[in-house]
């Protein structure tokens, strides 16, 4: 039955997102990731493992066949998560204990989707809305009618009721000596944020204008919804589970340090008028203050994805690279702003990500083999964990093309488990793209061939000599660097 299914998974539409007619299990899907990924052939040492939103939960009723498939998983470099539901706290407790002391006899790393916990500050009810001349209640929708977006300085009240949806949760485990090693948001439309109609409904807001009198400067308004974002995240959760677990790896999407602009937009975001932004071709990097630390997390998670608009942004005749420029910029971003001491587990997509119901024919999926080469480039730049997000019947595919240059890297353990990443540059036209390692006076590089450009790279050293990187299509090299 495997090779059906996993035919059947890998024939998917290159732009936009196939509707399934019998939703998979989590059982299914996990037969397909197996089906379409090999086991290691270096081990894994140090290096985390591959996690993704559609590996989570408790596959079977049978712990016998969950510890088969934990073991499958495992030779893999891939790893299940366990989902905490306040709105559930017996039935989703029972089911995370559960896989916790299955992997705990496994020696497997424990990790866990915290993200129904953080939900919802902006709950609907009246106190936590924006407040107009007259006295009166409102709501900002621009995020979408289902969101009750209200006043960013009217959250305090909230604070105790999320932190005590994470409580039920951090003391089971800690009773049951389940030592927590990774948990993760997905908390995004929720909280103070600054797009779409936000600024506009703050102007319009009497609590607003008391709070910040720079309202009508974009900056201030951004810097403070920003820090009260940080600070939230920092005393609800984070601050929550490094009491509980002070080893633990805790982060959320999309909070990572940077250098002061993002090169991305995610799926529900409008750029408001008049917000400044550094204009690259048709693209609008919005500036972005780096705040990371005021979060309390303990790991960085850039996202690094195929938003649809990106093809658009930039002429490139190359398509591939009209993609890989942009998802280049942003994890080199992340990597070169975070520095060494900080984990950086990366959000990875392949698939065209929310394309329009009708989507535009001439936008061209990302080819396999240069999305391949992305990853290869993130890892040789400081990447240490990779995360994927995708559509269930998707995951064989997301997660065979990562495994499989995951799988490749530990050939090279020891330069990405003790190398210092010396190549950021990201090429603004089509070129040779080169990473590197250095370990000692030893250099792992990848060249990537872009542009038909075919004599030696030059790679740069701050007070070293230069470094000539020749073509060397699909592979790394080591190179000595004396």
């Amino acid at each position: 039955m495997r090779p059906l299914l996993l035919a059947a998974l890998l024939i998917l539409p290159a732009v936009g997102r196939c509707q399934e007619a019998t939703p998979m299990t989590l059982a299914q899907r996990i037969e397909a990731v197996i089906a379409a990924t090999e086991p290691l052939p270096f081990p894994r040492g140090d290096r985390l493992p591959i996690r993704a939103m559609g590996l989570e939960g408790v596959p079977s009723e049978d712990d016998a066949e969950n510890q088969r498939l934990l073991r499958e998983l495992d030779a893999r470099g891939l790893a299940l998560s366990a989902r905490w539901d306040p709105a559930d706290v017996e039935g989703s407790l029972a089911q995370a204990l559960r896989l916790g002391r299955l992997q705990k006899q496994l020696g497997l790393d424990i990790g866990v989707d915290a993200n129904a916990c953080m939900h919802r500050f902006f709950n609907g009810d009246e106190s936590t809305a924006h407040v107009n001349e007259a006295g009166e209640p409102f709501f900002d929708s621009s995020f979408g009618e289902q969101y009750k977006m209200g006043c960013p300085f009217a959250l305090r009240d909230r604070y105790p009721v999320i932190t005590a949806q994470f409580e039920p949760f951090l003391k089971a485990y800690r009773d049951a000596g389940l030592e927590l090693a990774f948990i993760y948001l997905d908390w995004e439309i929720d909280g103070p944020v600054e797009w779409n109609g936000a600024w506009a409904a703050s102007r319009a807001c009497t609590r607003c204008r008391e709070h910040l009198p720079g309202l009508e400067d974009f900056r201030a308004f951004q810097m403070a919804l920003r820090t009260l974002r940080a600070d939230m995240q920092r005393e609800v959760y984070a601050a929550a589970v490094k009491a509980a677990f002070p080893n633990a790896l805790i982060g959320n999407y999309a909070e990572y340090p940077g250098d002061g602009y993002r090169y991305w937009y995610d799926y529900f975001e409008v750029l408001p008028e008049g917000a400044p932004v550094k204009t690259d071709t048709r693209a609008q990097y919005r500036e972005w203050p780096n705040l990371f630390s005021a979060t309390g997390y303990t790991f960085a998670m850039p996202v690094v994805y195929t938003w649809y608009p990106t093809f658009g942004w930039y002429d490139f005749e190359d398509p591939d690279y009209r993609w890989f420029y942009n998802m280049l910029l942003v994890a080199t971003n992340a990597c070169k702003s975070t520095g060494g001491t900080v984990p950086i587990i990366s959000w990875l997509h392949w698939h065209t990500t929310s394309p329009p119901p009708e989507p535009d024919p001439a936008v061209q999926q990302l080819s396999e083999e240069k999305y391949q080469e992305l990853i290869w480039h993130m890892l040789l730049r400081g990447t240490d964990g990779l995360m994927n997000w995708c559509m269930d019947a998707e995951t064989a595919k997301e997660i065979q093309l990562i495994q499989q240059v995951y799988a490749a890297s530990l050939e090279y353990r020891d330069f990405l488990e003790g190398g210092t990443p010396i190549a950021f540059e990201v090429p603004t036209m089509p070129a040779p793209v080169v990473s590197a390692l250095q370990l000692g006076e030893r250099l792992l590089v990848r060249r990537t061939e872009f542009g038909g450009f075919e004599a030696d790279v030059v790679l740069r050293r701050p007070g070293r000599p230069p470094v000539f990187v020749p073509a060397a299509p699909g592979e790394c090299r080591i190179i000595e660097a004396r």
